[in-house]
């Protein structure tokens, strides 16, 4: 196995998970938040703007955000070692405050189109704020545990359901004492701050490419070597949008489909998968790591469906908890799993995997928002009937429009079993042949 470079073992790991798990905090409260305040954002400013399209409005901005970390993280992944992890998480710290502030401003101002465009490029700044902190913080975890990647990627990642989770109960609470919405918003820009500060005091390592001596030159030339590195690409895709975009959906969907609030689902998915996180390593020992992603679609898929279908919070929370076992490890071990196999690509391959996973978001949300405006208004038998429709007529609509916007997402996880289920029989041959070889 790999050990640290002698530069690297000098400095304080410890601190640098810290840095770590407060960044992506941060960006998991940053998701919750959204989803806390979607629903808000579409009664209060994009239903008096445009009824008929609200929903699919919803899904634009928030899906602005995901344009944004794609964006960051693919350059921040290529420039990072030029720019330095500090200038990425200083640069993440400003864009939540920022953008935070920017859609607390439009929720103030008269309802017109300039609201749309202030709420776009307010997510879109948190957007590059979770780029850079991608770009930043998976990259280091690399450099300083090279010995054990799924494993401390994972750790690394259980502090994004942690931030879910808090920026859901700090929502509840809210509307719980009747705060405005915005509170939500302001709550964020705090561990931002907090970050900078932490960021600022820290020494931060150099990437595993440069320990490895790999020149930038060769890095790049690794995308033409490396072919098989597309495959990953497309998967990373499907599995980003298999977790974030029925995370971000949730509040709005479930809220109609069962008549709780989503967010309580959420709440408890990431409560879980902060807990299985922290056992990955040992998971993947057993069944290793594409394995861990063949199960992990599987069971995904099968939550999708069962989250579409629930008609009592008991039946939600137990889809919600297949959908959560299944989803938990995708991300993380996505990552781990192509650093491993291309440890050449260093953090640019890191960040075109995430680049994926965000690209692939920002035309899910939309669409999940688009079969969502076209099934209420089918359902309601056209646009004029569903603007008279009221009580529980339109909670009939909302609720079918729900179930297909679910349903829809679903396929996705299934698309990826033969694809991992091949690459996992390829490698078992692979360590078989080497194993007779070597006996």
């Amino acid at each position: 196995m790999p050990e640290p470079s002698k530069q690297n073992t000098k400095l304080d790991r410890k601190r640098l998970l810290l840095v770590g798990n407060l960044s992506i905090f941060m960006i998991g409260l940053g998701f919750a938040v959204r989803a806390s305040i979607a629903s808000d954002i579409q009664n209060d400013i994009f239903n008096h703007l445009d009824l008929a399209r609200s929903a699919a409005l919803v899904g634009e901005v928030l899906g602005a955000t995901f344009i944004g970390f794609a964006l960051t993280l693919v350059f921040g992944s290529a420039l990072v070692d030029w720019l330095g992890m500090r200038t990425m998480l200083l640069f993440s710290a400003f864009g939540y405050v920022l953008g935070s502030a920017i859609v607390i401003a439009a929720s103030f101002l008269d309802v017109s189109h300039s609201s749309y465009w202030l709420i776009f490029s307010g997510f879109l700044l948190t957007g590059f704020g979770w780029g850079a902190v991608e770009a930043a913080s998976n990259p280091m975890i690399t450099a300083i545990y090279p010995e054990e990647k799924t494993h401390r990627l994972n750790i690394l990642h259980a502090w994004w359901p942690a931030g879910i989770v808090a920026g859901g109960l700090a929502g509840l609470a809210f509307a719980a004492l009747s705060l405005p919405w915005q509170v939500n918003l302001l709550v964020l820009i705090i561990p931002a701050l907090w970050l900078a500060y932490w960021t600022l005091s820290t020494q931060f390592p150099v990437t595993e490419r440069v320990q490895r001596g790999v020149s930038y030159q060769d890095m790049f030339r690794e995308l033409i070597r490396s072919p098989g590195f597309f495959i990953w690409f497309f998967c990373m895709m499907i599995t980003a949008a298999s977790e974030l975009a029925p995370g971000q959906w949730v509040d709005i969907s479930l809220t109609n489909i069962v008549g709780m609030p989503g967010i309580f689902v959420l709440i408890y998915v990431s409560m879980l998968m902060f807990v299985m996180r922290y056992f990955a390593g040992a998971i993947a020992k057993r069944i290793s790591s594409i394995g861990l992603l063949w199960a992990g679609c599987l069971l995904a898929s099968a939550g999708l469906y069962g989250l579409s279908l629930s008609n009592s919070p008991l039946t939600a929370f137990l889809s919600a908890t297949v959908w959560g076992v299944g989803v938990c490890y995708l991300y993380p071990t996505m990552l781990s799993s192509v650093n491993e196999r291309y440890p050449r690509g260093g953090a640019l391959f890191l960040g075109l995997t995430g680049f994926a996973g965000g690209l692939s978001i920002q035309f899910v949300l939309p669409q999940m928002g688009a079969i969502f405006d076209r099934a209420k208004i089918e359902a309601a038998g056209g646009v004029d009937k569903l603007m008279s429709l009221e009580g529980d007529a339109l909670a009939e609509v909302l609720r079918d429009a729900s179930v297909q916007s679910f349903q829809a997402v679903a396929i996705l996880p299934l698309i990826l079993l033969p694809v991992f289920g091949a690459i996992w029989l390829r490698d078992r041959a692979k360590t078989q042949n080497y194993s007779s070889a070597k006996a």
